[in-house]
Order: structure tokens, then sequence, then C-alpha cells
């Protein structure tokens, strides 16, 4: 799924001769006026796929628009239901130009949010940026989102199943909060000992009645009490998406690690109130 500010579609054009199925949401970025858009061709793909109208397919991969801010299209897959039932997210890619990045880095808040809410970032012209520029970059992609994956594509060249394959939870090694210009912080939570669901969930829904327009992405696994693998939880500020038990644990740490990534809410006070809510448990 190709979507495109411009009134012309020329990305899908280009994409079409190598892609199966590839479907334009044009005139419109999928942030805003495109969202009902992409809850309809979703919808509309799964019906056609179950008559045979479509052939079979295993994962959606949908190039936004630059100028998209990712909140709202992860807060789709959480207020609609069926679409939630039926697909999950698996990794948020963003694709930075070693060029012109850093400057637009500068000036743009969707850039930032782009960058900051990604689990993989993937540096493109390498190769025809100035000297130094891409380990220039790279080092401000740090700074912004120390937990993601950083990619270099150079010619354009990169493993097709980088982007598609599902985040590696490279975050996990990142405990430390880190506080971003927008006044953005990111950290993780972790914790060894298997957690009782009810007051995970108490303690969410706590925090996303006093600050969830504050929650810009939530997403870990949990060792919860009672369950053989890991659960899957996400939410995106006032909205959570069903949890998932998933068969088996993605590595040999079962442990409960969850990533934080909101705005004027600390480490410290996340903490404050799980501890709070288990200890009332």
């Amino acid at each position: 799924m190709v979507n495109e500010f411009g009134a012309a579609g020329i990305d899908d054009t280009l994409l079409r001769a190598s892609a199966d199925e590839t479907v334009l949401l044009g005139n419109g970025c999928l942030c805003c006026v495109a969202r009902s858009d992409l809850q309809q061709t979703l919808r509309r793909m799964v019906i056609e796929r179950a008559r045979g109208d479509m052939p079979d397919f295993r994962r959606v991969l949908i190039e936004t628009s630059g100028l998209a801010d990712p909140s709202p299209i992860l807060q789709t897959f959480a207020t609609d239901r069926a679409l939630g039932d039926t697909f999950a997210i698996e990794a948020v890619v963003t694709a930075v130009d070693a060029v012109t990045g850093g400057e637009t880095l500068q000036w743009s808040a969707e850039a930032r949010k782009q960058a900051m809410l990604a689990d993989r970032l993937v540096m493109t012209k390498g190769d025809v940026a100035g000297e130094g520029a891409a380990d220039a970059l790279a080092a401000r992609l740090r700074a912004l989102n120390p937990g993601a994956e950083i990619l270099q594509a150079l010619n354009g060249a990169l493993d097709p199943t980088r982007l598609t394959e599902p985040a590696s939870d490279r975050r996990n090694a990142f405990v430390a909060e880190a506080t971003h210009s927008d006044g953005i912080v990111s950290f993780v939570l972790s914790e060894h000992a298997p957690m009782p669901w009810p007051a995970f969930a108490r303690a969410m829904e706590t925090l996303m009645a006093m600050r969830g327009g504050d929650l810009l992405r939530v997403k870990g696994f949990l060792n919860v009490e009672g369950c053989r693998g890991p659960v899957l939880v996400q939410f995106v500020q006032h909205l959570a998406h069903p949890p998932v038990e998933l068969t088996e644990w993605p590595d040999a740490r079962r442990e409960s690690r969850v990533v934080f990534i909101t705005r004027g809410i600390t480490q410290a006070q996340v903490r404050e109130l799980f501890a709070a809510v288990r200890g009332l448990s």
C-alpha cells in the first residue's frame, strides 16, 4: 500500500512492476484525510482474499507519505476492532536521507516523530552525501532514538527482509532515560518476576485516563503469570491494542520489557504508578 500526498501517484507506478499487488492511497496523508481510506482498503483486501479475488498474503507493507505522523496510523489498528483482530504491527521503519535528513530533523516536528517512533532507521543516499554526513546523521538519530536499529542503504541496496521482519527488540538494551528536544522521553521498564495481568492492565488504564495524550507509544513483551509465552502489548495514546499471547519467547530472556515513548512523563513516575497499583492489588 503506497500513500502519496500529491495529486498524482508516482511511487505506486514505480513499484507495480515488482509487486504482485500495489494499492495507491492518493491525494492525502495517512495520518489525516486518508485514514478512512486505509481502513477501507485493508477491509477490502481481507474480503477479497477470502473470496479468492486477491492472491493470499501474509503481510501488508504500508509506505506512507514523508509528511505522515505515525501515531494516528498506529491508532487505526486499535480503534478498528476488525482490523486489530486481523492485523498486528510488526515494525515501524523510517527512511532518512543522509544528504538532507539532518536539516529536516531540525525544522520538521513530523520528521523527528517519525525517527523517534521507529523500530528501525534506514539511512539512504550515504554514497552521495558529503564526507562525514552519514556519521553525523547517525549520531543525531541515536540521540533521538537510542534503541532503534540503524541501517545504511548504499546505492539503494538493502536486504529487503530488513523492511519486513519483526522488530529485533534491541530497544530493550536501552534502560536509561533519554530526553528529546520536543519534551519527549523514551525508556524501558523490565522485570524478571512474572507479572499479574490485572495489575499491569489497571496501571495502564490509569495512565491512559490521566495522561493518554502524552503516551506516544508503548509496546513490549510481558512475562504474565499463568502464560507460557510472552504477552505482546501495544498502546498509542488513549488506545490499547488487544493483548496477544505468543507461542514462544523471541530469545532466552524470559522477562517483561516494555518500551515507553512519552511526552513529559518520566520513567520514575511510571515506575511509581506501577508499584502503587501492585501494592493495592
